[in-house]
């Protein structure tokens, strides 16, 4: 990962020091679990635990030689322990540790992720009340459709993050499990007892069967979370790019002192930080399609899954962090400009309200299909002779015969957009 986009905290998850430090707390449970059944003596066990530490770089320096991490980890950790360094590793295969402590560390990452969630949907959330009843015009296919409010359009971001953090609560339990079963997943070499008695204590609970590994749906299902988090997050920039546009101008990401928005143009102010989360996001996706590849392993294990791990696994992590983190600050300093939302709702001359005139003459008894063309035949020349509906349709000797001016006129109100705005809210948000 490009180093400007890792946080600190998620990044120092993923380093090779937490990384080791996983694969250590495994070892020492399994060593506890032994214990507790007798297969180590337990003043050896207090020696492995007093004396268990390695440095990364000892184990970088035994791994160029045996080319071979676990091994070169547990000789490293084997040499500061001594003798009792026999008892490390017993009975297990390399992903009894690999594949467990890589549980661990998905678990904590997923921790981090739920605790941030909230900053974010805070943010979405305030700026949903403050512009509660803040018209906007509603767009559907790019296209003026009927007013809405900013509100509203804050409020299903806000409602699509409750979502996003329940798959990601419903992958954190589908991951929460390990498996120390040994070479094929048959416990050969083990007691079944060691697996639930070390499991316990890392908090983890057993897979009910295994390979020599995990099977990589859990791991898919974690990465499918984030790379729904992140297309979420990737929605919202878009809309918020397309909202900064010079002909649209209704919101802005904040533009800070002493910010440039070009190099040849200094009128410049661009939606980069937005533009970021789009781009990055499409990372996350890209990462999922690794993952559910890794999915289809040989038999009971290859190894074609590992390497690519070790990519998309801090990547993906780091990067949601960050973009969670990056969304926050865009929503939190979002710029909106309430004058030209308004103004951007005449923008076609009342043609917006033709739902609802149409809807006035079938309340006449006017025929839906007739009612339609009516409508349909005034909107069109408003759009082309850049007219008024209201004055169009007031000049319309059929629609006279059925509407008053003031009936017409009550059509062209934005009061009633906002009646069920409160509704709406109370849904999501209660009272």
């Amino acid at each position: 990962m490009i180093d400007r986009y890792t946080r600190p905290e998620m990044g120092a998850i993923w380093s090779d020091e937490n990384r080791y430090r996983k694969w250590l707390e495994v070892e020492l449970a399994v060593c506890e679990a032994w214990a507790e059944l007798g297969k180590i003596p337990l003043p050896s066990l207090q020696k492995i635990k007093d004396r268990a530490t390695f440095s990364v770089s000892r184990i970088v320096e035994i791994e160029n030689v045996v080319k071979h991490d676990v091994i070169a980890f547990v000789e490293a950790v084997g040499e500061n322990v001594g003798e009792e360094a026999r008892y490390i590793h017993m009975g297990l295969t390399s992903y009894d540790v690999v594949d467990t402590a890589l549980s661990l560390l998905i678990k904590e990452s997923l921790k981090r992720i739920l605790d941030e969630l909230p900053s974010l949907q805070n943010a979405i959330k305030e700026q949903a009340l403050r512009h509660k009843k803040t018209l906007i015009i509603g767009r559907t296919h790019g296209v003026h459709a009927e007013p809405i409010t900013f509100g509203i359009k804050l409020l299903v971001w806000y409602e699509e993050l409750n979502r996003q953090a329940e798959r990601l609560r419903q992958a954190q339990t589908r991951m929460n499990v390990g498996r120390i079963s040994g070479s094929v997943g048959t416990y050969i070499h083990l007691d079944p007892r060691v697996e639930e008695l070390a499991l316990r204590k890392l908090g983890l609970e057993p897979a009910r069967v295994s390979t020599q590994v995990l099977q990589r749906d859990r791991h898919a299902e974690v990465l499918a979370s984030l790379a729904l988090l992140g297309s979420s997050l990737d929605k919202f920039a878009t809309e918020i790019r397309h909202l900064q546009r010079t002909e649209v101008l209704e919101a802005e990401e904040p533009f800070t002192k002493g910010q440039k928005g070009s190099s040849s143009m200094p009128h410049k102010k661009n939606p980069v930080r937005a533009e970021r989360v789009s781009g990055l996001s499409r990372l996350l996706r890209a990462n999922l399609l690794v993952a559910l590849e890794n999915i289809p392993l040989w038999h009971e294990r290859d190894i074609s899954h590992s390497s690519a791990e070790r990519i998309i696994f801090p990547d993906s992590f780091i990067l949601t962090d960050y973009l969670l983190a990056e969304m926050t600050e865009i929503i939190g300093g979002l710029v909106v400009h309430e004058k030209k939302m308004r103004e951007n709702i005449g923008l076609t001359g009342g043609l917006i309200f033709s739902q609802r005139v149409m809807l006035a003459l079938t309340e006449k008894g006017l025929p839906r299909p007739k009612a339609y063309e009516l409508i349909q035949r005034a909107s069109l020349k408003v759009w082309q002779e850049k007219l008024r509906l209201e004055e169009v349709l007031a000049a319309d000797p059929e629609i006279r015969k059925i509407l008053s001016n003031e009936e017409i006129a009550a059509c062209f109100s934005l009061d009633p957009y906002l009646e069920k705005i409160d509704f709406i809210f109370e849904k999501v948000l209660g009272k």
